[in-house]
């Protein structure tokens, strides 16, 4: 597989820009020309080598921040956009996208916020809703989508409520005991009772109720939530100014959001998450055990591993409903998800429900030839009593297949024998496949063949292929 080439313009200006550098005294620092500096902070020349290795020595510069980011992102997001019908043109490369996503981010964001507008007019309008004529609504991002983006974009790393995350979680007591001591140094009474509701706090009588039907690791998961709301409300609202959301609905879920984000980090501190995580070959069970933790909150920490300087295995994150629908993504990987419709259904992640309390191992290959390791295993709630509804979910965690020796999971799987990776796609409306058994729509962004007198896997052929 082709290496490649580096190209992080925006990346170079923003450190130049925070250092407070001219080109000129910049290009000074990093050992090379004026010209070739400013070719690089256009994109018209790759990043070489010896200029990554400069970034490293003068200014400390975490170079895996060069490859990562936005820009892949951004690449994934915009392709599935422009593959809308309401697009006629022929949808750019991969490389223009790139360029885009590199050059001109604002421009790009811009475009995906339109297209996001267009998409929930049109849901609207189909649905006969009668929010269609009130234009502050129309045009506005869905608050859930809105907080998605925020944190896709953040890399889902907020370092500063991580870092007070992992300050509030020092010290030899365990976290129940440092969460009982704060509790009480702030007047606020914990008990626990069989309330439905999972956590419930009386601001009044400052009462903090947590709900005995709720497994150990969700009960200490709620208390820390809360304690993130009682300790940390004005680092949590100087976050929220700086994302800068459209509407108080967004913003009230981002707060919740951010909330969640202090209670994972304090549940399962960084440094010392990240040190057992490698000691342990990122043994889910085993991380679990140590940390008092489910099954599902070990998976998506192991995905937010992305402090600069002290980076983890980069992971990607997912869990799905048994509809097949994502409700938490995230991927610090190139591999990014579908921002509608479902996942691939030959992802591993949507045969866990078939096997209960099981590990899936899978190796995968996406269309642009990048390969993966997949785990996946479904994750049940219950409810507390026979009666109570049952939500079930499967939880999908992998990494690229150069990271696979540091997983425990993949030891005895064949990971050079290239008849071994299953190809999997984004999602249907995207994938360029042309003999996918379980294709369940037609790419968007190809002309389709119709022949009434042939039938193969599919009632049609994609342009260029043969029927």
């Amino acid at each position: 597989m082709a290496v490649q080439k580096l190209y992080a313009g925006a990346k170079l200006r923003e450190i130049r820009s925070r250092l407070q550098l001219t080109q000129k005294e910049f290009a000074a620092r990093l050992g090379v020309s004026l010209p070739y500096l400013n070719q690089m902070e256009n994109n018209n020349r790759p990043v070489s080598t010896a200029v990554v290795l400069a970034l490293a020595r003068e200014f400390g510069t975490d170079v895996t921040e060069l490859s990562t980011g936005d820009s892949e992102r951004m690449v994934s997001d915009l392709r599935e956009a422009l593959a809308d019908p309401v697009f006629t043109a022929p949808s750019p490369s991969a490389a223009d996208l790139r360029l885009v996503a590199s050059n001109a981010p604002g421009v790009a964001r811009a475009l995906l916020a339109l297209h996001r507008a267009y998409r929930q007019t049109h849901e609207r309008l189909a649905s006969l809703d009668e929010a269609l004529g009130r234009e502050d609504r129309t045009l506005r991002a869905a608050p859930w989508e809105e907080v998605r983006d925020f944190f896709h974009y953040c890399d889902n790393y907020i370092d500063a409520v991580d870092c007070a995350a992992e300050h509030f979680a020092q010290g030899p007591d365990s976290i129940e005991t440092k969460a009982a001591k704060l509790l009480e140094r702030k007047g606020v009474a914990l008990q626990f009772s069989d309330d439905p509701m999972l956590r419930r706090y009386d601001a009044q009588r400052r009462i903090l109720t947590i709900s005995t039907k709720a497994a150990g690791p969700t009960r200490r998961f709620q208390i820390l939530h809360q304690i993130a709301l009682l300790t940390q409300n004005d680092l949590l609202e100087a976050t929220l100014d700086l994302a800068r959301f459209q509407t108080d609905e967004a913003r009230d879920i981002a707060k919740v959001g951010l909330a969640n984000y202090f209670a994972g980090a304090a549940l399962l501190p960084y440094r010392a998450f990240q040190a057992a995580a490698q000691e342990t070959r990122h043994d889910i069970e085993m991380l679990a055990d140590q940390f008092g933790a489910s099954y599902e909150q070990v998976a998506h920490r192991l995905s937010t591993l992305q402090r600069p300087g002290a980076k983890g295995v980069p992971f990607f994150f997912v869990r799905v409903d048994q509809a097949g629908t994502i409700t938490k993504r995230h991927s610090a990987t190139r591999l990014q998800f579908a921002r509608y419709g479902g996942a691939c259904p030959l992802w591993n992640v949507h045969q866990a429900f078939e096997t209960p309390g099981r590990f899936l191992r899978q190796l995968a290959e996406t269309p642009d030839g990048v390969r993966y390791f997949c785990l996946a295993r479904d994750v049940s709630k219950t409810g507390g009593s026979f009666r109570a509804p049952v939500q079930r979910y499967a939880i999908g965690l992998g990494c690229e297949i150069r990271h696979a020796e540091a997983l425990t999971y993949a030891d005895d799987m064949d990971l050079t024998n290239p008849q071994a990776f299953e190809p999997i796609g984004i999602s249907c409306r995207i994938c360029a496949r042309p003999n996918c058994h379980q294709r369940s729509i037609p790419p968007l962004e190809q002309g389709l063949m119709i022949d009434p007198d042939k039938r193969g896997l599919l009632p049609y052929a994609i342009a260029g292929q043969t029927l």
